[in-house]
């Protein structure tokens, strides 16, 4: 039996845990059926170590409950960021990475060979060149090498430009700080701080969605597909059903939700020959394919329909390409013109019209009515009428309210006096 390992292999493996555990931390261990226990007590165990101050078991009948309490108010940098620092490597990985390294801090230039050589001779460690070549590259791949080819001949050297620019700038150190508590891939900020040896004292977040970083690793890969213009394949898993597919699509760009930071990759499906958005959390995999052709013709033609767009969706419930909803409000006037600046500020492009004394009517198109429901309820006890295109929206409306009086007793008679 192998000893437990705290250092991992797979990113996306340990990835759906941690969301697992911080979003849906109600779980118990027998709730995780598609992995058997003893992945489940290795991925815990992991957890517990990487982030045991934030770690909260709840003991049920049904077991004890693992979740991870984060208040982001209270923190002045994202704990989920020690996650993306466990990966495992072998004592080679040790040796060639501090080695390369140090025969390379003059910035001066060496093939493979040469490299494997001034290991030899001055370090007296033995690799084989291709070892030396695998990691070099690697590294090239990964930015911690620059990689130069001139006629048959490959070189490496370090560039430390970046480095003696930090350590000479300490204006920078705010920076840094501020960009791992904001941005997205706030990771590669965190490292920088850490190799400065400096911590953030400056900055706190008050709503920060920590969860997200998770997903860095997808989205660089989807905006690097959307730089080159690329079609790809993207592998989803349902957040419903845990089912997977493969599907092709154009990507095009990257959505962000104000109110829970929850991100889209918006693109163009082929096979649906229409745009459509996907939740980042349910991207798994990205594969670059071929250039796209009509990249530009596409982009375009999105941003002549985003002002259509009340969140992500671009299909109507009835498959018109819009619908139009309009809602009718009562507002006393002038104590309550805050509900009319309201409708204004949040009614993202719609009309608002006064009909009568202390009554406007808010109107306006969109693919799908439907994502509006949550602001429209908000409105309850002003509104008088509501109308929409799509029948669909404007009975779940209505029986919606019907549940609620019948939930608290309310005679529909009286509500609608």
């Amino acid at each position: 039996m192998s000893d437990f390992q705290e250092l991992i292999k797979s990113f996306p493996k340990i990835r759906e845990y941690v969301r697992d555990f911080f979003v849906y931390g109600f779980k118990t261990r027998n709730d995780f059926k598609e992995r058997s226990p003893r992945t489940y007590d290795n991925q815990r165990r992991r957890l517990e170590s990487w982030l045991g101050p934030y770690v909260r078991k709840d003991y049920t009948p049904g077991g004890a409950n693992l979740s991870l309490a984060i208040d982001s108010n209270l923190l002045d940098t994202n704990p989920l960021f020690q996650v993306w620092k466990t990966k495992s490597f072998t004592d080679n990985d040790v040796v060639l990475h501090f080695l390369i390294l140090d025969s390379l801090q003059d910035g001066k230039t060496f093939t493979a060979e040469e490299i494997t050589d001034t290991l030899l001779s001055k370090y007296d460690a033995l690799f084989d060149v291709q070892t030396v070549r695998r990691k070099c590259n690697t590294y090239a791949k990964e930015g911690l090498l620059q990689k130069q080819k001139t006629g048959k001949t490959v070189v490496f050297f370090l560039d430390n430009t970046l480095t003696h620019w930090l350590r000479i700038n300490e204006n920078i150190h705010d920076a840094l700080a501020f960009y791992q508590m904001a941005g997205n891939f706030g990771i590669i900020a965190n490292m920088l701080s850490e190799h400065l040896d400096t911590q953030n004292s400056t900055f706190h977040v008050k709503h920060s969605f920590f969860v997200h970083t998770l997903e860095d690793e997808i989205l660089l890969e989807l905006l690097q597909a959307m730089e080159k213009q690329f079609r790809i394949d993207v592998e989803i898993k349902s957040s419903k059903n845990e089912s997977k597919k493969t599907t092709t699509c154009i990507p095009l760009q990257i959505f962000t939700s104000a109110r829970s930071g929850r991100r889209f990759l918006c693109a163009y499906s082929d096979s649906r020959k229409r745009f459509t958005c996907y939740r980042l959390d349910t991207v798994k995999k990205v594969m670059p394919l071929e250039r796209a052709e009509n990249y530009g013709e596409l982009l375009t033609k999105l941003v002549r329909n985003r002002p259509y767009l009340w969140g992500v969706s671009f299909q109507s419930q009835e498959r018109r390409r819009l619908d139009t909803l309009a809602m009718t409000i009562w507002a006393l006037e002038p104590t309550e013109d805050y509900i009319v600046d309201r409708l204004q500020r949040e009614g993202r492009g719609g009309t608002v019209t006064k009909t009568a004394p202390n009554t406007y009517r808010y109107e306006i198109q969109v693919f799908d009515c439907n994502e509006m429901l949550p602001w429209i309820r908000t409105f309850i006890g002003r509104i008088l009428s509501l109308e929409c295109t799509a029948e669909s929206v404007e009975k779940r409306f209505y029986d919606d309210l019907e549940t609620m009086y019948h939930m608290y007793g309310i005679d529909e008679n009286c509500a609608d006096a």
